[in-house]
């Protein structure tokens, strides 16, 4: 019965729709596999598809940039028209390229030609190192070919070896097969033997084997070679000793030495022209311990490459000095142009006579070896000798720059003038003539038989001289950029000429400059001078920068601190009475310069200066504050006190009034001084100093109520300022009342959070009052708040036990960045560790990040008192009076303490030292 289910195979055997492309429903259509490469279908063109997805009733997908023109522009400006605009903007946008492309196209090009010439040279491509040597193989006949050498195998894999059999011959196998046979009868001799029938031993050729290994080794430990070179002598009682020298090689390095011998021996026998391939080949029987072998192929190469100095030279280096004297006398018969070997034969000579008689007949072969020249010229031990042989030189040589130079410095300076203007005719292009003509110009002005006057002229010519010098160079087309210019400036400074220097930063430091960068760029060239310590340079940069611009404070400002730093007293008095005549406003430069005269001793001219001052800044607080310093610390208090009275008069400042108060406060006139401070605080309610100062007057006199209530009323009227809180809180901490000097920290956290100062002050009550743990839990409180904060973290540091103190350190110098006072409290974790030097290293840092706080001087002093030397602790105390500190706690309040009044930085030094704990 036949089956009813329908053949889902049938479509199998039907013929494929007229419209079907295979695979084209999976996107498969037009793909090829590895099979199918060589005779491969194409896939159906696009017009094929585009016909099936017709008749399928699907939409055909139109490409958006189909018909786009490639050079019109779409997108954004697609429905513009290109119009006569548009085509000026891209022409202008055109010429602008062209123009940035072209500024520095020649020295962009220039640069990296010799980039790629230095590549090249240093790193040549395999085609270049073997051209000669291919063009060489043009010459190399079919029969020279036949006989090249085949290479070993240098892969060092093992090869399988093919297995051969051969054919046994008869006679060998009845032989062997005779050795198995026993003999039962005694021949007709009897027991007597043959002397020919047995093996005997050669004596002769032991002999000659043990002759062969001795001299092997003889070779190894030759000391000493005999002028033919073809014998060998050994010392015999430094035998023993020179074998123990001997460097045993392994069976690797024997085996890679044999490998390099086949390979140098077929280079020498394939290409014996090749010079580098003999020295090669001679040095790898010099390390493998062969001379004989080495001086052997070395004088083949000498025979084989006459023409090559190297050769030569190595020939001579493989021998005795003798023998190497009479290789080099062979190889200038060859090469007898060679300077090299020239000088290597002067070399080998030891008497100075000799070396003379070698180089003048290399002089007579080579005559234009500016080398030789310098040579000979330096075994002269006279002037006049060595002067000739100059004056010859040159005339052989006349573009020799320096044989002119070394000339002209044999030479007086008269002629020496004579010989640079030569110099200068002969070789136009070369600065260096002209700057030794500069500075022979300055030497000789130099002089001390000479005025100042005429001094000063001739230095002017030093200066038209250089400028000259830029002018020719130019005009002869060399152009040197500024920082050569700049260096060769350095140059004349280093070599102690500084006139010349300053005349080549005068003539050529404002070249390749725009005139909006010029200032910048010369500050920086003035800074980055001084921090390689060429003073000098420095110096001239910015006294041509304040000739263009005079009314620069900064620049005159700059001026003064390089003169302060690397100069003279007297260069920084001129430099400060030039800059207050050009910037009379600049109230520091007038302070400098009246604090110059002052610490010079010179207090009438500082009174000049600040008099000058206040002609021009008659409301300058500085200048008025400056003028009571002076005449307080020389002990004119009437004249300070009338000049305060002026200045609140004239200027009429906060600052001013709170100087008036301290000065009466100083003088003892506590009255006066309360009388300031009232009117002051009438003027000025919101100068927080005003009520500090009038709170610690009243608690020096013992009226705590009144310096309460003063206090009060700062916290009131500048509630932002953190001291007034903390003074407040230790007036009634001092007063017995912590409770209430808690009260007003906390009152003082919330109207400024998040300040270290409070914070600090909050754990030192706790402290001071017994609560270790209430210490602890503000501490850490105050962390949370003030994470990055220096001196809470310094606290910290220190309240950990000794063992998890350099732990801590670590986490606190990462979160405070490297703070002063972190630094300065690890320096004293590893003062208690008694880790000296570190200590040492840590406090100097610390000084370094921030100078301006006393306390971390006086640590570091205390720390020299115990460990260091005296003239450790001077330098201390020298580097602190030259930063001047103001600030710490410990430090302002010993500055500031009326007993004090007067007293060096030195001397605050000491005292906070000895206060510091």
């Amino acid at each position: 019965m036949a089956s009813k289910k329908p053949n889902k195979l049938a479509f199998l055997s039907m013929p494929a729709p007229a419209s079907y492309v295979a695979g084209l429903g999976r996107g498969a259509s037009g793909f090829t596999t590895r099979s199918d490469i060589g005779p491969a279908r194409e896939g159906p063109s696009a017009e094929v598809i585009a016909e099936a997805q017709a008749r399928r009733g699907e939409d055909v997908e139109i490409d958006p940039d189909q018909f786009q023109d490639p050079d019109n522009e779409y997108g954004l400006f697609a429905g513009t028209t290109y119009e006569q605009d548009d085509e000026e903007a891209d022409k202008i946008y055109e010429s602008i390229d062209d123009a940035m492309d072209s500024r520095r196209r020649a020295r962009r090009e220039a640069a990296e030609q010799a980039a790629l010439a230095k590549h090249r040279a240093e790193r040549p491509k395999i085609q270049q190192q073997f051209a000669d040597l291919k063009r060489g193989l043009t010459a190399v006949t079919d029969e020279e070919w036949e006989n090249i050498p085949e290479v070993g195998n240098l892969t060092r894999k093992k090869r399988k070896r093919e297995e051969r059999s051969y054919a046994v011959p008869d006679s060998v196998i009845v032989g062997d097969r005779s050795k198995s046979e026993y003999e039962n009868a005694l021949d007709s001799g009897g027991f007597e033997t043959p002397a020919d029938s047995g093996a005997l031993t050669n004596f002769v050729e032991i002999g000659q084997a043990r002759d062969k290994i001795l001299s092997l080794k003889l070779d190894q430990v030759s000391l000493t070679v005999t002028t033919s070179g073809t014998s060998t002598s050994v010392d015999p009682k430094g035998y023993l000793t020179s074998l123990d020298s001997v460097i045993i090689k392994s069976d690797a390095e024997i085996g890679d030495i044999k490998r390099a011998r086949m390979l140098f021996d077929s280079l020498v026998k394939s290409n014996p022209k090749h010079a580098p391939g003999w020295i090669a080949a001679a040095c790898l029987e010099e390390h493998a311990g062969r001379m004989v072998a080495a001086r052997k192929i070395i004088k083949q190469g000498c025979e084989q490459c006459s023409k090559s100095e190297d050769v030569w030279l190595e020939a001579a280096r493989l021998h005795n000095n003798e023998d190497a004297k009479i290789i080099l006398a062979n190889a200038v018969q060859h090469v007898g142009q060679s300077v090299k070997i020239w000088l290597k034969a002067a070399e080998l000579e030891h008497d100075v006579k000799a070396k003379k008689r070698v180089l003048r007949k290399a002089l007579e072969h080579i005559p234009n070896s500016v080398r030789l020249w310098k040579e000979t010229v330096n075994l002269e031990d006279s002037a006049s000798d060595a002067r000739i042989l100059l004056a010859r030189a040159v005339e052989v040589i006349p573009l020799s720059v320096e044989l002119w130079l070394a000339l002209a410095r044999l030479e007086t300076p008269e002629k020496a003038k004579a010989v640079l203007n030569k110099a200068r005719k002969a070789v136009p292009t070369s600065h260096e003539i002209w700057i030794a003509a500069g500075r022979l110009l300055e030497q000789e002005a130099s002089l001390p038989s000479k005025t100042l006057e005429q001094r000063n002229k001739e230095l002017e010519v030093v200066d038209k001289t250089i400028e000259a010098a830029v002018r020719e160079l130019r005009r002869h087309q060399v152009l040197l950029t500024r920082d050569q210019w700049l260096k060769e400036a350095e140059k004349c400074e280093t070599e102690g000429s500084p006139r010349t220097c300053e005349a080549i930063v005068k003539a050529t430091i404002a070249m390749d400059i725009e005139e909006e960068d010029r200032l910048d760029t010369w500050v920086s060239d003035a800074e980055s001078a001084e921090a390689r310590s060429m003073y000098g340079s420095a110096r001239a940069i910015l006294a041509y920068a304040l000739k263009v611009y005079p009314d620069k404070r900064s620049l005159w400002r700059k001026a003064a601190e390089l003169e302060k730093a690397h100069g003279t007293r007297e260069s920084l008095n001129a430099i400060l009475s030039r800059a207050v005549v050009h910037c009379p406003q600049a109230e520091v430069l007038w302070l400098m310069a009246a604090k110059e005269k002052w610490l010079a001793g010179d207090v009438p001219g500082a009174r000049e200066v600040l008099e000058r001052a206040f002609v021009a800044n008659p409301e300058s607080e500085q200048i008025w504050l400056a003028a009571v310093k002076l005449e307080a610390e020389n002990g004119e208090y009437g004249v300070a006190r009338e000049l305060l009275i002026r200045a609140r008069t004239v200027a009429d400042t906060e600052r001013i009034w709170m100087k008036s108060a301290v000065f009466e406060h100083q003088q003892g006139q506590m009255e006066t001084a309360l009388d300031t401070l009232a009117t002051a605080l009438k003027k000025f309610p919101k100068f927080a100093k005003l009520y500090m100062i009038q709170g610690q007057i009243h608690q020096a006199a013992g009226n705590i109520t009144a310096a309460r209530a003063s206090l009060a009323a700062g916290v009131k009227a500048v509630p932002k300022e953190p001291v007034l809180w903390i003074l407040a809180s230790r007036l009634e901490e001092a007063d017995g009342r912590s409770i209430k000097s808690r009260s007003l920290l906390e009152k003082a956290r919330l109207v400024n959070p998040a300040n270290e100062q409070l914070w600090a002050e909050a754990v030192g009550v706790e402290e001071r009052s017994g609560g270790g743990a209430q210490a602890k839990a503000m501490l850490s409180r105050a962390l949370q708040e003030c994470p990055s904060s220096g001196l809470l973290w310094s606290i910290a540091l220190w309240a950990e036990p000794r063992a998890s103190r350099k732990t801590k350190s670590v986490d606190a110098l990462r979160k405070t960045k490297d703070s002063p006072l972190v630094v300065c409290t690890v320096a004293r974790v590893l003062w208690a560790d008694r880790n000296i030097e570190r200590a040492r290293d840590w406090f100097g840092r610390a000084t370094a990040t921030d100078p301006d706080l006393g306390d971390i001087w006086a640590w570091w002093l205390k720390f020299e008192r115990q460990h260091g030397t005296e003239e450790q602790r001077e330098v201390v105390r020298t580097k602190a009076v030259v930063a001047e500190p103001h600030h710490s706690p410990v430090w302002q309040s010993i500055a500031k303490d009326v007993k004090n009044v007067g007293k060096s930085t030195r001397d605050i030094l000491e005292m906070v030292a000895d206060a510091i704990n």
